[in-house]
Formats: C-alpha cells, sequence, structure tokens
C-alpha cells in the first residue's frame, strides 16, 4: 500500500467514529458494561492458563458454558472491531499476506486482527490467546477459515456437519420449532447431530481437561428457553404497537450481548430487564419516533461500523427500523423443549442456518415478519462477495415484494468501512422511499 492510499484509506475511516447510534435503554448500557467486564475475565482466565476456544455462531455453545471452557463467538468479535474501526488495519495485514480481497470480512475479521504486531489500541486489549476453533460448516469460507486458524496456530479445529432439509414442509417451522421439532427437522438429521455432540464432548474432556455434567447442562438449557420467551414476548410487543416504542438501534445491544450469555443467569436477567423496559414505554406512549409514518425491517447482519444509519431516515420520514433478525431470531430460533437434553440441543442447531438464510423457510420466516410487524419497506444487506451475503437474498426479495414490501438491496459490507458511501446511499435509500413506499 502507497503512502497516498494509507492515507485516503484514513480519512474515509476516520468520518465512521462516533458514529454508533445513541442507546435509549437502560438495558442496552448495562449489557455493554457487563460484556467488556466478562471479557476482561476471559483475558486474565486464558492468561492464567485456560484454555479459550473461539467459535462461530451456530456452534453449540450451550456445550462450552455447561463445562466452564471460555469461549469468545468469532462473528461477535468481528463487530467489537468494526466498531471500534479497526477493521481496515486489520483486513489489510490478511491481504498483505495474499488473502483475497473479497473474503468474507465479518468470518475473516477476527483472524485478521491475530496477525503482525499487536496495535496499541487494539479494541478491548486484543482477543486472547486461542486454544481451539469450532463452526459449523455453513459454506466453504468457514471450512477455509477456522483452517487457517487451526495451521498457523498449530491448535485442534472441531467442524460440525451440515445436513440438508429435504421437505421444507411446512413452511410455518416459527409455529412448531419449540415442541414439534422431531417431525419438523427429521429424525436422521437429528440423529447425526446428536452423535455429533457427543464426540464433540469426548473431544472438549480431552483437549481441556474439563468434564461434562448432565445436571448442570440441564440448568443451562432451561435458562437459555427461559432466556428466549423474553425475547419472544419483547418481539410481539414491539410487533402490535404503533408507533414502535423502539428502534433497532436500541434493540440490537439489549438483545445481542444476552444471546452472547445465553445459559446464564445474567442473560435471563438481562433479556427480563429489556422487556420489561420496551413495556414500560408502550405503556408510557413512548416513541422511538412520535411521527411514525413507515415501518421498516432490515434483513442481514448489523452495520457494526455506523449503526447511527438506521436512524437517519427518522425526521426526513418517520420511517423507523423496527425489526432486525436479531430479536426475530431470539424470539423464534433458540427456545426448544424436549426431555432428552442433547437431541433438545440439536432441535436447536440442526436447522438455525435454513431459518436465517436458506428458502423457502428463510423466505417465509420474513415475510411473516414484515406482516406481524405491519412493515412497509425492507432494507436487505446483500453484499457482494463473502458469505453474509447468501444466496437467499432473490428469494427474500421476491417473497417479500409478493407480499407488498419493497425491497431496497444494499451491496455493502457490514463490518468494513471502506465500501460504503454514506452520501450516495442515503441519496438512493430516500429515492427508494419516495418512488416505492410512501
Amino acid at each position: 500500500m502507497t503512502e497516498t492510499q494509507a492515507t485516503g484509506d484514513k480519512q474515509k475511516i476516520d468520518k465512521w467514529r462516533g458514529r454508533g447510534g445513541a442507546k435509549r435503554l437502560q438495558s442496552a448500557v448495562e449489557a455493554a458494561a457487563y460484556q467488556k467486564q466478562w471479557f476482561k475475565q476471559i483475558q486474565e482466565r486464558v492468561a492464567g492458563g485456560e484454555p479459550c476456544a473461539l467459535v462461530s455462531a451456530d456452534a453449540p455453545q450451550e456445550i462450552f458454558r455447561t463445562m466452564d471452557i471460555p469461549y469468545v463467538v468469532n462473528q461477535w468479535w468481528a463487530a467489537v472491531v468494526s466498531s471500534r474501526h479497526k477493521a481496515p488495519d486489520y483486513l489489510d495485514l490478511l491481504h498483505e499476506e495474499g488473502y483475497h480481497p473479497d473474503l468474507c470480512a465479518y468470518c475473516s475479521l477476527p483472524l485478521a486482527s491475530t496477525l503482525g504486531p499487536p496495535l496499541a489500541d487494539a479494541p478491548w486489549g486484543g482477543l486472547p490467546k486461542i486454544s481451539l476453533v469450532v463452526t459449523e460448516v455453513t459454506c466453504d469460507s468457514q471450512l477455509k477459515i477456522y483452517g487457517l486458524w487451526a495451521k498457523k496456530y498449530g491448535i485442534p479445529f472441531y467442524a460440525f456437519e451440515r445436513t440438508v432439509l429435504v421437505d421444507p414442509h411446512p413452511l410455518n417451522w416459527w409455529d412448531k420449532c419449540r415442541y414439534e421439532w422431531e417431525e419438523l427437522y427429521q429424525p436422521y438429521r437429528l440423529d447425526l447431530l446428536v452423535e455429533e455432540l457427543k464426540a464433540f464432548i469426548r473431544f472438549l474432556e480431552v483437549t481441556t481437561g474439563k468434564t461434562f455434567s448432565e445436571s448442570k447442562f440441564k440448568r443451562v438449557m432451561d435458562l437459555v428457553n427461559e432466556q428466549e420467551e423474553y425475547s419472544a414476548k419483547t418481539r410481539d410487543l414491539i410487533a402490535q404497537t404503533v408507533p414502535a416504542p423502539i428502534s433497532i438501534v436500541d434493540s440490537i445491544p439489549s438483545v445481542m450481548i444476552p444471546q452472547w450469555q445465553r445459559g446464564t443467569e445474567w442473560g435471563v436477567n438481562a433479556a427480563k430487564m429489556f422487556y420489561k423496559e420496551v413495556k414500560d414505554k408502550v405503556e408510557r406512549g413512548e416513541a422511538a419516533c412520535q411521527n411514525e409514518q413507515i415501518r421498516l425491517m432490515w434483513i442481514g447482519v448489523g452495520l457494526w461500523f455506523n449503526t447511527s444509519f438506521y436512524q437517519y431516515f427518522q425526521d426526513r420520514y418517520g420511517a423507523v427500523f423496527v425489526w432486525s433478525f436479531y430479536l426475530g431470531l431470539a424470539a423464534d430460533g433458540y427456545a426448544r423443549y424436549g426431555d432428552d437434553l442433547l437431541r433438545t440441543l440439536a432441535a436447536r442447531y440442526v436447522s438455525l442456518t435454513e431459518g436465517l438464510h436458506i428458502p423457502p423457510w428463510s423466505a417465509a420466516w420474513y415475510a411473516d415478519q414484515a406482516r406481524k410487524h405491519q412493515i412497509k419497506g425492507a432494507v436487505l444487506l446483500a453484499p457482494r462477495g463473502g458469505c453474509v451475503g447468501r444466496g437467499d437474498a432473490y428469494f427474500t426479495k421476491k417473497a417479500l415484494e409478493e407480499a407488498g414490501v419493497p425491497v431496497f438491496e444494499l451491496g455493502s459490507d457490514n463490518v468494513d468501512p471502506r465500501t460504503w458511501n454514506d452520501e450516495e446511499i442515503q441519496q438512493h435509500l430516500s429515492e427508494f422511499l419516495d418512488t416505492r413506499v410512501l
């Protein structure tokens, strides 16, 4: 990289500083503070000799929770790095090592953050030493990225298979997944994942020296269900309240941080606090935008370097982003009930990707959520290249527009601001609202 290019990139990135959306909820403020303290404790435990896992968002984190094994979620760390405006610095290191610039930044950014000498101002002091990596093989890039971790640092790598849903009927999986999951997800898929979970527990016991407790596992599973029932109540309350009591600038931090802490008492209490705050706002008649005219949904991962973008259109259009899949998935994607706990855990993870990214289930869910939330327009984040764009953008857009919801497709990266042009995107989205929504 030339000195001129470096200067230009720095000027481009500097303007994103301070672009976080304002937090209006105490639950969001307290969750952010808790997560920082939790991460500091993880760093201290690892410095004291404990192993730490880097895991994908769709790995069975309840097993780590049960065994008290420190872990960091790969995509969460990417969001932290991006929100602290360090993504360009780290991705440059990755590209300098010869990797293609169109790699999925969301999944590769944590690996990039470990390359080169440690930065003096690394986010939250930087990742602790990683001792093992775990992912589901959701796509080819996942297998490669986690394989690079294992190869570069000489650490164990455990990959879960990705099975395929053969019969996608019924489409309303969200109505049946809590209790009717055996039929919904098909026994042969659950059988495989249960055996993989058994092997995974043995792998962790051998690798870390820690043991798995059935009684603690039951407690973790119960806590996850309790937490997600609060998420469902919050989601439903927002859906039926006009004007919306909060926007996704409020909901994303209040729901996502507890999601990374699911299976804990703190996670339950945080979800309960979030629900009570939203309920109080509804009862007092408070709204994210009293002049609400348009209810929007954001489809895709969070725009971590510029969350204030979600608030930009409130003043001009009364347009409020009331839905993101973070709260939606917390409400529908995790609560599972059954006597066989390991099989119940398998039911939680066997189809997590399908609900979000694989049509027709994903498209049907988005259309249903749009109807329930009285959505008038959708913004679909579908970056070119990488894995977060997925192959479902066409089907999602088609399902929504057939349901009467126009869709604005945004081809930008969610963690790398170098591909973002604020003025241009605001102009295009304004034209979309003027011509297709209003």
